[in-house]
This record gives structure tokens, C-alpha cells and sequence, in this order.
């Protein structure tokens, strides 16, 4: 058997068409918007770092020059 002998063509409608398209484009743009969920949550995780790591050494420079370390 060629490879030929085994594709069978059927030729699709407009509707399976349509809904191939729809499923297609329904899954970039769940894959779009993952991935910007995704960055947005690292941006806002990666600024509270920096919010506690100025808040730190803001205090730890406080309590230093009161003498309570």
C-alpha cells in the first residue's frame, strides 16, 4: 500500500471549518492570556520584593542608629 493508497480525502464542510478556526483561535488566546497573567504575577512579585527588601534595610538603618542593635 503507497502512502497515497492511504489518505483518504474528505473534503471538510464550511461548518467543521468554522469550528476548527473557532477552537484554534479559542485556544491562543487562553494561551495569550495565560502567559500575560503570568508576566503581570512576576512583575507584582518581583516589585514586593523590592517594597520588603527597602522596607528592611530602612528599618534595620532605623534600629541601628537608635542603638537597638
Amino acid at each position: 500500500m503507497t502512502q497515497v493508497d492511504r489518505q483518504i480525502s474528505t473534503p471538510l464542510t464550511e461548518e467543521q471549518i468554522e469550528e476548527i478556526a473557532e477552537r484554534a483561535a479559542e485556544r491562543a488566546m487562553k494561551k495569550l492570556t495565560d502567559h500575560m497573567y503570568k508576566e503581570v504575577g512576576k512583575g507584582v512579585v518581583n516589585k514586593l520584593f523590592w517594597i520588603v527588601g527597602v522596607i528592611s534595610v530602612g528599618l534595620y538603618m532605623w534600629l541601628k542608629q537608635k542603638g537597638l542593635l
